[in-house]
């Protein structure tokens, strides 16, 4: 826990709102604070020194004051300001959901560095449209991970054998795979084919560098993006707003 009246940190802008006639209220995700909620005082004035510092997404070094109800943003450097994730909107569609997605899971005056960085090397890769739903694919499985929710990939979560290669289910609630035998337990399950299993459990053990690297048929992206968008439904139970705003883009054909 922190309780110094002034300090400074590195933080990326995930969310920003209006608030009264000139000040914005923006949410910060830090290595070593977890989320953080200030306030920018006169940041839409025009001639406000700090406007222009607290766009989305940016990654800033910002001075920060503790208040009685809210703390305050009193400088701010840009440190990489992101922009080629706001030029187009595939890109930044994306890039809104993987900020909703550390809002959800970040805790407040909670350091998670592994989360931090997560997110940061996730926006600047999002701009080279290298298999993109891939890559949030990669920061689903990574953010349940480092949340304390990681899927158990391995073994059967019941009855703890290892996994065979076979067709195994997994359950949301379990928080895994199951294999053949237990699975007739669990009623709300999905099939996990072998190279489903095998794509999950090579996501969770590789960094984005190299889990770029793996080619999947369309259907088995597809398959991925169901189970773990029901694992991410029943750990924050609740639809995120932009996932539909993503599945919009799909059904437009702005998002491929």
């Amino acid at each position: 826990m922190h309780d110094e009246r002034v300090f400074r940190t590195e933080a990326i802008v995930i969310k920003r709102v209006d608030l009264g006639e000139a000040d914005r209220l923006l949410t910060l995700y830090t290595p070593h604070r977890g989320r953080l909620r200030a306030a920018a005082k006169g940041a839409r004035k025009p001639t406000s020194r700090l406007g222009g510092h607290l766009e989305l997404f940016s990654r800033i070094q910002v001075m920060v004051a503790r208040g009685r109800n809210l703390d305050y943003v009193t400088q701010v450097e840009t440190l990489d300001p992101f922009l080629q994730l706001r030029d187009d909107l595939e890109v930044l569609s994306r890039a809104c959901y993987l900020a909703e997605l550390v809002d959800q899971f970040g805790e407040d005056n909670t350091a998670n560095e592994a989360l931090y960085d997560l997110l940061r090397n996730a926006l600047s890769a999002l701009p080279a449209r290298r298999q993109p739903d891939l890559l949030l694919r990669h920061f689903e499985l990574h953010v349940l991970g480092l949340s304390g929710y990681q899927p158990e990939l391995s073994r059967c979560v019941t009855c703890r054998r290892e996994l065979m290669p076979v067709t195994n289910s997994y359950s949301p609630a379990a928080g895994g795979v199951l294999c053949p035998q237990c699975a007739g337990g669990e009623s709300i399950r999905r099939e996990v084919s072998v190279d489903l299993l095998k794509s999950l459990r090579y996501l969770q053990a590789n960094d984005w560098p190299a889990a770029s690297q793996l080619r999947l048929k369309q259907s088995l992206q597809w398959e991925l993006e169901m189970l773990l968008g029901e694992a991410l439904r029943y750990t924050l139970e609740r639809q995120l707003k932009s996932v539909a705003f993503l599945q919009l883009l799909r059904r437009t054909g702005v998002a491929g």
